[in-house]
């Protein structure tokens, strides 16, 4: 049994599994003016959980932590960090050469780092910014969460948030959901439909849900794509995303040989039959494809430029010490031409099968101060 079914968050889940289905309830959320923002809109502060040897980095602590110090560096330059760990004067001294006032250590029990997946997600609604706090349960209860499914809660309680916070009534990761801001979701039914997160849902009223809670006009399924080596389900932040709303950079792979090959195209078929709001077609961009990595046992990990991290006045791009990084930089210096473009080595993350945009969450502005 799910050790986390005793938490509070999770008994709501099964209350709001019925409730979503509520047609007067979802009428009244979507005409309360609620908003999905952008991850481009202006932002307080970015989420970082850190690992400890309790995690599963634990055998390669060393390795990974500086990946993790290189990102709240790249950070602290235009806004804070929030940095939430189980041992403040342990991690201090890592960080001790950045900006001071840039960062927040909040102490909290941790199970992994997944910021992104556990991370509240904020919406506005008639302009004030309310965190969602949604259900993690390990990706489709894959992995124990008990703890991280409670640290958004824990940070509301000790003051962190500058905004309400409500409980989100769903089991779902932010790495799953990508917005334009103004109305649409793009996402992969792999993920969402997953029979160990909602099971009583199904496409219609998953869809149907999402619009009411995020007070979304359409959602955008992709139904093919995905990375060997993903614990996710085919998270939309590993294979597409929004870098404005008429742009879509996305996952290619170029060659026949290799097992992406079929379900890559196949989703790059998909994204080309996507219509913007006004029926015009998005503008595509592929991204590069990285020599494939592999773990000390010959397992494929999940490298992709897709999991890069738009911040103010900056985009953060994961490096993997292949010939594609800087390729890859000059297609986000052509996609963000007035943010500057950062490479991040990224390849210590990759080895627990997650990448940076799936290590951080950011707040929109005023919701972190």
């Amino acid at each position: 049994m799910y050790a986390n079914q005793e938490n509070p968050n999770y008994i709501f889940f099964l209350n709001a599994l019925s409730l979503l289905h509520d047609i007067k309830l979802q009428e009244d959320l979507r005409m309360s003016l609620r908003r999905l923002p952008a991850e481009w809109e202006t932002q307080s502060a970015v989420q970082l959980t850190l690992p400890h040897p309790g995690t599963d980095w634990a055998d390669v602590l060393e390795q990974v932590i500086p990946c993790f110090v290189n990102i709240a560096a790249a950070v602290s330059r235009f806004e804070k960090v929030l940095l939430v760990c189980h041992d403040i004067e342990a991690w201090k001294p890592y960080f001790a050469q950045l900006p001071q006032a840039q960062l927040r250590f909040v102490e909290c029990p941790s199970n992994d780092t997944w910021a992104r997946d556990h991370g509240g997600i904020t919406v506005f609604e008639n302009g004030q910014a309310i965190i969602l706090d949604f259900v993690f349960n390990g990706w489709g209860l894959k992995f124990p969460a008990f703890l991280d499914n409670q640290i958004t809660s824990r940070l509301y309680n000790k003051g962190v948030f500058h905004a309400k916070l409500q409980p989100g009534g769903l089991a779902l990761e932010g790495g799953g959901l990508e917005s334009d801001g103004q109305g649409t979701l793009l996402t992969t039914a792999e993920c969402l439909l997953s029979p160990n997160r909602n099971p009583h849902l199904n496409r219609e009223s998953t869809e149907a849900a999402l619009k009411a809670l995020f007070g979304l006009q359409r959602v955008l399924w992709l139904n093919h794509g995905y990375l060997a080596g993903d614990d996710t389900d085919s998270h939309i932040d590993t294979l597409a995303r929004f870098t404005d709303p008429d742009t879509i950079a996305y996952v290619h792979c170029p060659d026949p040989a290799d097992e992406h090959f079929e379900a890559l195209a196949k989703m790059e078929a998909e994204l080309q039959a996507f219509r913007k709001a006004d029926g015009t077609p998005y503008r595509l961009f592929r991204l590069p494809w990285p020599d494939a990595c592999y773990d000390t046992e010959g397992h494929r990990l999940p490298a992709t430029y897709a999991n890069f991290l738009i911040i103010n006045k900056a985009v953060l791009v994961p490096l993997y010490e292949v010939p594609q990084d800087e390729p890859a930089l000059h297609v986000f210096r052509e996609l963000f031409p007035h943010h500057e473009v950062i490479g991040i080595n990224c390849r210590p993350l990759i080895l627990q099968h997650g990448s940076l945009h799936c290590v951080t969450m950011q707040y929109p502005e005023t919701v972190v101060i």
